[in-house]
């Protein structure tokens, strides 16, 4: 069977060959990735439905996300085992199967092994497609190329909610499973026109052990975070998850030193610039998946919002990315990568620190206003990341670079979500401890509660009902004051998070030799 090579297909289709590639990778990913918070707005529906507890639910994100961590490294592997057309083409199949399957899932089993399928096609498909698109275009163009993937690859998970929400309140939470199968049957259609088929004539070893390691580790660390507040720290279950995790993580890098063919080549970790675009990458990924679940999260539960008017809030911010990823992409070109994500990682602590001091009072605009400021900032980093990143790298080392740049940044956001959900937790409930404690015996609570017993009494409430519903309305004014305070909390651990980003941000930028800078001057 004769091979189509990407110069084959360029020379065929002429200048518009980048478009055309760039419109087959990203009507798949847009579709793949706005899962993974598409499903933040249905929690209290499926929750509802299969009989969930919050623990349980937590999984459907985490279970798409670690999976979709885990296979991003498959994917240089199966691009030289069967080409970028196969590959592509079977992840759009495995997600649209795994999406019927949520869409019919009778209980809860069966739906995270949905989740788990819709995340490993995605994971699949993220790194194909950087490559192709990184491919297509012209050296001096590689970075609009990277600004047009990080419009799929952010703008997705930004729009995610908005669509859910719609479709959640007017349909069903099964509905939003089969948003993305038009977008697969288009994808699939592009991809047999547009995409290579070249593969290496011996295909080589997959490096099992590595990634049974590596898919070990992600779960137990995670399943231990997600269990901590709940069974406790200390406890043998958590404390075993963390011990298993930190042995399989070990044993995958030594796996990777001595394998022919690893999932993850250690080599792009001998460049300090790469290494620093990792430690961004996966801070990214915190920031992008951790904001997009607490944002929805605390207009519903907090200010009471149905899912379409928690979709929307983020719709500015989608709107925006729109535009300030094109301008982003050609500014990547002409200036140094580190300067504009710095810029951007600074817009994003920004926002996140505006958005600590919300409460339940705060405005419909005013909140997605301080969403926008955040999502120009994640719209400058992207595509000055990437191309930043895969610039230091020798070619031979561009395919694994792309996938630990992907697999970092979905590690962030698998973990992100985790450690936000756990802080969030913890701190509500200090806050709620330290509330009761002020209240007790205080002047304030004490005038209040004779007050709410006062008008219930008025009101004809008989005297016993009266105490026990004044104790519960107080009680319900203390929890609503700790989730709020909770939420300011974690705003704020997200925007320290991202200023401690700047400093292997500013490590980014090239050094000039000492040569250089004599001729400099």
């Amino acid at each position: 069977m004769n091979q189509v090579t990407t110069e084959e297909l360029s020379a065929r289709y002429g200048a518009a060959y980048k478009w055309y590639v760039s419109a087959t990778v990203l009507v798949g990913l847009m579709a793949m990735i706005a899962s993974a918070t598409i499903v933040n707005v249905a929690m209290p529906d499926i929750m509802g439905e299969f009989g969930m507890g919050q623990d349980q639910a937590q999984w459907l994100s985490t279970a798409f996300l670690a999976s979709m961590t885990a296979a991003m490294l498959v994917a240089s592997w199966a691009v030289k085992s069967f080409g970028s057309r196969s590959t592509y083409s079977m992840a759009l199949i495995a997600f649209a199967l795994g999406s019927l399957m949520g869409a019919f899932s009778p209980n809860d089993t069966v739906l995270v092994v949905a989740r788990i399928i819709q995340g490993a096609a995605a994971g699949l498909a993220q790194p194909l497609g950087m490559v192709a698109m990184f491919q297509a275009f012209p050296a001096d163009r590689r970075g609009s190329a990277m600004g047009l993937y990080g419009m799929g690859v952010v703008l997705a998970p930004a729009l995610g909610p908005t669509v859910g929400g719609i479709l959640i309140d007017n349909y069903s939470w099964r509905d939003v499973f089969f948003l993305g199968l038009p977008f697969c049957a288009v994808g699939l259609i592009l991809a047999a026109a547009f995409l290579a088929t070249v593969r290496e004539s011996k295909r080589p070893a997959f490096d099992w052990l590595g990634f049974i390691l590596l898919s070990v580790g992600i779960a137990s660390f995670l399943a231990g975070l997600s269990n901590g507040q709940r069974m406790g720290w200390d406890s043998i279950f958590v404390r075993g998850s963390f011990c298993l995790a930190a042995f399989s993580m070990c044993a995958f890098v030594a796996q990777e030193r001595r394998a022919q063919t690893p999932l993850l080549a250690l080599d792009v970790y001998h460049n300090p610039r790469f290494v620093a675009a990792f430690v961004v990458a996966f801070i990214l990924g915190m920031g992008l998946y951790g904001s997009t679940y607490l944002v929805p999260l605390f207009v519903q539960t907090v200010q009471g919002y149905s899912p379409t008017e928690s979709g929307l809030l983020l719709m500015p911010a989608g709107i925006v990315l729109a535009l300030v990823f094109p301008l982003a992409g050609r500014l990547s070109d002409r200036l140094p990568p580190h300067v504009l994500i710095f810029f951007g990682m600074a817009l994003f602590s920004v926002s996140n620190y505006l958005m600590s001091h919300v409460d339940t009072d705060t405005e419909f605009w005013t909140f997605a206003y301080y969403v926008v400021v955040g999502r120009i900032g994640l719209g400058f980093i992207l595509p000055s990341l990437n191309s930043g990143a895969l610039r230091v790298l020798d070619s031979h080392l561009l395919s694994h670079g792309a996938g630990a740049i992907n697999f970092v940044r979905q590690l962030g956001g698998a973990i992100g979500v985790d450690i936000l959900s756990v802080y969030l937790e913890r701190e509500t409930t200090i806050y709620a401890h330290e509330i009761n404690a002020m209240q007790t015996g205080g002047h304030v609570a004490s005038a209040l509660f004779h007050q709410l017993v006062t008008a219930l009494d008025r009101a004809g409430v008989a005297g016993s009902i009266a105490v026990t519903e004044a104790h519960r309305f107080l009680s319900h004014m203390i929890a609503a004051q700790a989730s709020v305070m909770g939420f300011r909390e974690s705003f704020l651990f997200v925007a320290v998070i991202f200023f401690i980003a700047l400093f292997p941000t500013w490590y980014m930028r090239a050094k000039r030799r000492p040569g250089q800078l004599r001729q400099a001057r």
